[in-house]
């Protein structure tokens, strides 16, 4: 007997049936948001669909018909129809008669358990950089005083303001817990914000703007979310990319830390550089792994830790010419 349909569609866990031939016969709301494409394009469909490369889910699945046994595999990867790459546990679970249970358990819980190690790096970066900073500070005055050209005294305003705002981060990493600022803001204001830093940086790429006019005011900590998408940004630069789109939107009905969410803002940033090296793939937020020799590996760490402050996430994808991280943070109120 297989499982109940309305107990499926109603488990938070991400959950599937195979038949014999393994091919989907059901799967619930979370199953299909987290493969993305919606439940329908997925019924028919093989199991090997989701398999990239050669990761082993297939022969995991026929190894659990064959043996009728629960065939565990951990932190393998997973190919989906939405704009990013899964990494997740799946369990496959012999049901009476020829089918599978299928059970996806996503990586969501190593960003969390790196916060606390990573804050307190962070703490001990900001309290070395305080002095610096005054320093850059101060020499961009004197260059604002002696320079006659305004577009080399509005360089010199900008590094300012960034000193000015790097040392206000860095103060609330000093401060016990280093809680944001959370106020409501205009995510465009923001993105405008990076765009403008990013354009002054060597080989700078070229910025597309695709906004959503119609988004509604964002709830967040505006200096903490722009660190975020500047590392973002700056990421992208460094891997070589000639075009940096920022792109908004409003997406319906996801699933945010376990969470679904009626209303989320959707912030992407998307570049053509050389993508994600696929040795750090799966542990691309770890504090201290970077894909470039000269990497300190706390960009990424840093711009997740951010996203979870504001009740977020942060995913990614990487496809031929194209490599998108989108921010997701909930506009509906908490229930």
């Amino acid at each position: 007997m297989g499982v109940p349909d309305e107990i499926l569609a109603q488990c938070v866990t991400a959950m599937g049936q195979l038949d014999a031939g393994l091919h989907f016969v059901w799967l619930n709301p979370a199953l299909a948001e987290w493969l993305g494409a919606g439940m329908l394009p997925w019924l028919g469909s093989s199991l090997a669909a989701i398999e990239p490369g050669t990761s082993g889910i297939v022969a995991a699945a026929q190894r659990a018909l064959d043996e009728r046994q629960v065939v565990l595999l951990r932190q393998v990867a997973l190919r989906s129809t939405a704009d990013r790459d899964l990494i997740a546990d799946i369990a496959f679970t012999p049901l009476s008669g020829q089918g599978l249970l299928l059970e996806l358990h996503p990586e969501t819980g190593s960003a969390e358990r790196g916060s606390p190690a990573l804050s307190e790096s962070l703490r001990g970066f900001a309290h070395e950089v305080k002095n610096p900073l005054a320093g850059v500070r101060g020499a961009a005055q004197l260059l604002g005083r002696r320079v006659d050209s305004a577009e080399l005294r509005e360089l010199a305003d900008l590094i300012i303001s960034e000193s000015d705002r790097l040392t206000a981060l860095a103060d609330r990493l000093l401060r016990a817990g280093g809680k944001p600022r959370l106020a409501r803001l205009n995510v465009h204001e923001v993105l405008e914000r990076v765009a403008l830093l990013v354009a002054a940086e060597a080989n700078a790429p070229t910025v597309r703007r695709d906004y959503d006019p119609s988004l509604p005011p964002a709830v967040g900590d505006g200096d903490r979310l722009q660190q975020l998408l500047l590392n973002l940004a700056r990421n992208a630069v460094e891997a070589g990319a000639s075009t940096l789109t920022l792109r908004t939107r409003v997406a319906f009905g996801v699933r945010l830390n376990e969470r679904l969410r009626r209303l989320v803002l959707r912030i992407d940033v998307i570049d053509d550089g050389r993508g994600i090296p696929p040795g750090i793939a799966a542990s691309l937020y770890q504090p201290l792994v970077s894909g470039r020799p000269n990497g300190t590996g706390l960009g990424l760490a840093l711009a997740r830790e951010i996203a979870h402050e504001h009740g977020g996430e942060l995913r990614h994808g990487c496809r031929a010419g194209a490599t998108t991280f989108s921010l997701l943070l909930p506009l509906d109120p908490s229930p």
